[in-house]
C-alpha cells in the first residue's frame, strides 16, 4: 500500500518514479468512493489507500497493453481505442462495450465543438 514506499513519497519500486506520481490523489479515490455509499458511510484510509494502489496498478495495467500493441503497429500515441481493445483483450469485456459507447459519444462532442470554433473562426475572418 502507499505507507509501504515510505513515509516521504519520494521513491518507490526502484524505477525512480515518485509515489505521488505513479497514484491517483487519494482525496479523489475518497470522493469517487463516497459517491456509491450510503451518505451517512465511512471510509477507513485503509480502505482508500488499498482502492488508491488498485485503481493505479489497473490503469497501469490496461496501459501497457495498448501501448505493446501501438508498439507493434510502430505508433507512438495511445488512443481510446487503443485502451478498449486491450480492456476486451485482458478480459473487462464489461467495461470495454460501454467505453466505447462513451468514446464515440465524445468524438461526436469534441468534433460538434471543433466544427463550432472553425465557422467562429471564419466569421471573424
Amino acid at each position: 500500500m502507499a505507507e509501504d514506499a515510505g513515509a516521504s513519497g519520494s521513491n518507490n519500486d526502484g524505477g525512480g518514479i515518485k509515489e505521488q506520481d505513479r497514484l491517483l490523489p487519494i482525496a479523489n479515490v475518497g470522493r469517487i468512493m463516497k459517491q456509491i455509499l450510503p451518505q451517512n458511510a465511512k471510509i477507513s484510509k485503509e480502505a482508500k489507500e488499498t482502492m488508491q494502489e488498485c485503481v493505479s496498478e489497473f490503469i497501469s495495467f490496461v496501459t501497457s497493453e495498448a501501448s505493446d500493441k501501438c508498439k507493434k503497429e510502430r505508433r507512438k500515441t495511445v488512443n481510446g481505442d487503443d485502451i478498449c481493445w486491450a480492456l476486451a483483450t485482458l478480459g473487462f469485456d464489461d467495461y470495454a462495450a460501454p467505453l466505447k459507447i462513451y468514446l464515440y459519444k465524445y468524438r461526436e462532442l469534441e468534433g460538434d465543438k471543433a466544427a463550432a470554433n472553425q465557422e467562429q473562426h471564419k466569421d471573424i475572418c
